[in-house]
């Protein structure tokens, strides 16, 4: 399996420094982060927005794996994450993910669905990596 990569630089102190991540794909290359883009609204973006984005892509890949697995037809899946950092003591930490799926899946009925969605919430690699936070899923099936 591929290792993948990703950097960060970072430029400054904490509260008027800056910094760039990027891929090694390329697909985002010199992207601007800083204090601001992360704790309060400024332009850029933050490792919280990231995390969010590769979790809920995790997910709808995994949701739609297991259930396409066994035998159901999936249409479509999409997931939102909301990533909470909040301060900790002297220093913050990722307290919460919030996980909201909905998904378009034919001959399903949902008790089956959450049965499949709570497994994925535990079960994919990149809620695996980040077992440390509390998930909180709330998956809901489209008629």
């Amino acid at each position: 399996m591929p290792v993948r990569k990703g950097h960060g630089e970072w430029q400054g102190d904490l509260l008027k420094g800056k910094g760039t991540l990027g891929t090694e794909t390329g697909t985002l290359k010199g992207v601007p982060y800083s204090f601001s883009s992360r704790f309060e609204s400024g332009k850029g973006t933050n490792p919280e927005e990231l995390l969010a984005a590769a979790h809920a892509a995790c997910y709808s890949m995994a949701l739609s794996a297991g259930l396409s697995g066994k035998g159901y037809k999936v249409n479509s899946i999409r997931t939102e994450d909301s990533v909470h950092i909040d301060k900790q003591g002297d220093g913050f930490a990722i307290t919460t993910i919030e996980v909201s799926t909905e998904a378009s899946v034919d001959g399903i009925d949902d008790a089956t669905f959450q049965k499949f969605a709570e497994e994925t919430k535990v079960g994919c690699p990149v809620s695996k990596a980040l077992a440390g936070a509390r998930f909180e899923l709330k998956a809901r099936l489209k008629k």
